[in-house]
């Protein structure tokens, strides 16, 4: 599927991401399925947005190298309080055990950067219904 093909105008993203060019490119991929992106730039922040708006947020897409808290650490802390909602993570660091770490922190999945644009979206399809 395209993404053109994916409308999700009813849906929050919430995007952790402390680079903020990484942020634009993942902004960009997703916006054009017309879902809403919320940005936290450290996962502190992430798990304050995610306390304000969990009602919102429909899938949270986790950066792990994250000043303030990193994102197993606020994985851990948005999943106490909403244990259903679908993190996945993403990392540079392509390594075996960053998947491993990530999933036992509660990751529903993960992702490596650099990430295509049409991996990314049919990876979030899985998770949001």
């Amino acid at each position: 599927m395209n993404q053109e093909s994916y409308d999700w105008s009813s849906k929050t993203i919430l995007i952790a991401e402390d680079v903020e060019s990484n942020f634009l490119f993942l902004e960009e991929v997703i916006k054009r399925t017309g879902a809403s992106v919320l940005w936290a730039m450290n996962g502190k922040l992430a798990v304050e947005m995610f306390e304000d708006h969990k009602d919102k947020i429909d899938l949270v897409l986790m950066d792990i190298q994250m000043p303030f808290m990193n994102g197993f650490e606020a994985t851990k802390a948005i999943k106490i309080i909403s244990p259903n909602i679908p993190i996945i993570s993403q990392t540079a660091y392509a390594m075996a055990e960053d998947r491993v770490k990530s999933l036992a922190a509660g990751c529903d999945d993960y992702i490596a950067k650099p990430i295509a644009s049409q991996k990314l979206l049919n990876l979030l399809a899985t998770y949001i219904k």
